[in-house]
């Protein structure tokens, strides 16, 4: 699709706070947002370009993603750096967080350093809170953030709690955010879904809920002997948890942000097929009430962001069987994404949220919770995209721009699209021709 492009009557969402409004949009040679609102048709008619029909269609800021692992940047049997942009841009992706979780990992200036690379995509870093992801020793806070690190984080599980403790009382990482897990390996039992009655019909091993609750519990305690210090809770999956958040709010209390994974957002023990992708996840994959919560707390503002944690693991390991496989499922991965068509219909269609209100947890609540300014649509940039909440493709395979071999939702039929992004060269934008409806 050649630019400058006309876009006649699309739903414009610019900010945070401000209202959808449907309006003419242009977009200049080089795929910047050049204007909206009133002039565009005049612009536009004097460059001799056809209006290219968007009614329904969304044009809003690029989406946050607040963590995401790539283990091996430069591999190449795995995702790579490039890969990974590639494919978060075309989805909607405008900044992207990494883990320190890698080979070597990233817990020392250098290896910060090293995947710092201008870019498109806004690539951040968090630092490691811990040395070598160990959890025995601190790695060197002040040394990671001014590095440029955006904050700390932890692994899988929540580090001992006298580290932890000592890390804070140290402060070093001063009003950064904290990325810290609720989960406590040694409570899973060798478990990898959550219990409840479908885990024990599909034979799996469950891990009860004792093993995010009470690391849960602990961490809730150290936010309020320490409030000073900005702990950010990552990837809650139990109704649970969500209950002791809300509990504390009850009381007055102030509780820590939270992050949740798409994955769960959207799957759970009952309506995931036996034989699907996504069941070796972690957190562990819960039940229906489990997921119920999840939104609930989402909307009411309880979990600040939806992460992708994109986790890829290569072919090789994909062929294990499911209980020696790595845990993780790969979110950044179709060419048009999958987490924004699939939260769209969950969300806006089934639920009737709002797209501001879709926007808040996609992007607006990350960038805050990454201590970044809400992005929003400005004049000359390149960071917006476009979606279509109707159109309809098949996700397969061989479309996919991310080489992760633990993909969900392959072969399913697709409702939505991210038809352009400004992070995407036009050559790749998927749009009817100026001048024909929409599909």
């Amino acid at each position: 699709m050649a630019v400058p492009l006309w876009l006649h009557q699309v739903d414009l969402l610019a900010a945070d706070g401000e209202p959808v409004q449907c309006t003419d949009a242009l977009i200049d040679g080089q795929g910047r947002l050049e204007q909206w609102g009133p002039g565009v048709e005049e612009r536009a008619r004097a460059l001799g370009l056809k209006p290219q029909p968007a009614t329904g269609w969304l044009l809003a800021p690029c989406l946050v993603d607040p963590h995401s692992v790539l283990e091996e940047p430069w591999a190449l049997q795995a995702e790579t750096l490039t890969s990974l942009g590639l494919a978060a841009a075309a989805g909607g992706y405008g900044s992207l967080a990494l883990l320190p979780w890698a080979r070597p990992w990233r817990d020392r200036p250098e290896r910060l350093q090293s995947l710092q690379r201008p870019g498109p995509l806004q690539l951040r870093l968090w630092g490691s809170f811990s040395l070598d992801g160990a959890d025995e020793d601190l790695a060197l806070h002040r040394e990671q953030l001014a590095a440029g690190a955006i904050g700390l984080a932890g692994g899988t599980a929540l580090p001992p709690l006298p580290l932890l403790e000592r890390g804070l009382l140290l402060g070093a990482m001063e009003d950064r955010p904290v990325l810290l897990s609720p989960r406590s390996r040694s409570l899973t039992g060798g478990g990898f879904v959550r219990e409840s009655v479908h885990t024990l019909r599909a034979g799996w091993p469950p891990d009860p809920v004792l093993s995010e609750t009470l690391p849960l519990q602990s961490l809730l305690e150290l936010a309020l002997a320490r409030p000073d210090r900005h702990l950010v809770l990552m990837n809650l999956s139990t109704a649970a948890a969500v209950h002791q958040l809300q509990s504390r709010r009850g009381q007055g209390q102030a509780c820590p942000a939270a992050t949740v994974s798409w994955w769960h957002l959207l799957a759970d023990t009952a309506s995931l097929s036996p034989t699907e992708e996504g069941w070796r996840v972690e957190p562990a994959l819960g039940g229906p009430d489990d997921r119920e919560a999840l939104l609930h707390g989402l909307r009411e503002g309880l979990i600040t962001a939806v992460a992708v944690h994109h986790l890829p693991l290569d072919a090789e390991e994909q062929l294990l069987p499911l209980d020696q496989r790595r845990a993780g499922v790969a979110g950044h991965g179709a060419p048009h994404g999958l987490v924004l068509p699939a939260l769209w219909q969950e969300l806006v269609v089934k639920r009737r949220w709002s797209p501001a209100e879709l926007w808040q947890v996609l992007c607006w609540g990350p960038a805050t919770l990454l201590g970044e300014e809400a992005p929003q649509l400005e004049r000359g940039s390149q960071r917006w995209l476009l979606f279509d909440p109707l159109a309809s493709w098949t996700w397969e395979r061989s479309d996919s721009l991310s080489r992760a071999a633990n993909q969900p939702l392959l072969g399913r039929s697709m409702r939505g699209q991210v038809r352009a992004t400004g992070l995407t060269v036009p050559a790749n934008w998927s749009l009817p021709a100026p001048g024909s409806p929409p599909d």
